[in-house]
């Protein structure tokens, strides 16, 4: 226990309360985002080796917070970047379900839609998506569950997808902002 009580594992307080969430979050700025990436390229490397340093469970529950008090602050539409972006892998039910959806068979759905890997995967054939209508997904309802996951934040061991996450961190205002909070709350220090 710290001087004030409070319980710290590995340098991240056990349980995150209150998320110190600066005037300056969420920051939304596409190109702001992007130049701040390549800027703090050193620095976020530094913060990745931090991060698998602090225990996986605590970690996992800081980051689950702040995506819960950023991700309502941010309109996915005024983006899209994930759409325009992201390969998406899907599975035979999903390919199903929307096929069924879209009124056409699979092997129509499959040839206008799908590339399939010699293992069995499928992804979506086209970046950006298919079904991505301005900056909103044309099948919302029945979205891929890669789609709907995105950008994961609440799915176990946050630090062992940190290469996947930071892949998306110079588009994702989402991340970005969640990411930068994390170093606040942290008490991270490039020195």
């Amino acid at each position: 226990m710290s001087k004030t009580g409070q319980m710290w594992i590995k340098g991240l307080k056990h349980y995150l309360y209150p998320i110190e969430n600066k005037a300056t979050y969420p920051i939304t700025d596409l190109d702001f985002i992007k130049n701040k990436a390549i800027e703090l390229e050193a620095e976020n490397l530094q913060f990745q080796d931090f991060l698998r340093n602090l225990d996986s469970l605590s970690l996992d529950k800081a980051v689950f917070e702040l995506s819960e008090a950023i991700s309502p602050k941010i309109e996915c539409t005024d983006c899209g970047n994930c759409c325009k972006s992201l390969m998406v892998n899907i599975d035979e039910n999903e390919a199903n379900h929307l096929s069924a959806h879209l009124g056409q068979t699979r092997d129509e759905f499959d040839q206008k839609y799908l590339d399939k890997g010699e293992s069995g995967s499928m992804v979506i054939n086209a970046i950006p998506c298919h079904f991505l209508v301005g900056n909103s997904c044309s099948v919302y309802s029945h979205r891929f569950a890669g789609c709907k996951e995105f950008p994961a934040f609440h799915v176990p061991d946050f630090n062992k997808r940190l290469f996947t996450t930071y892949m998306h961190y110079d588009r994702c205002p989402i991340i970005f902002n969640v990411l930068e909070t994390l170093k606040v709350d942290t008490g991270f220090s490039n020195q």
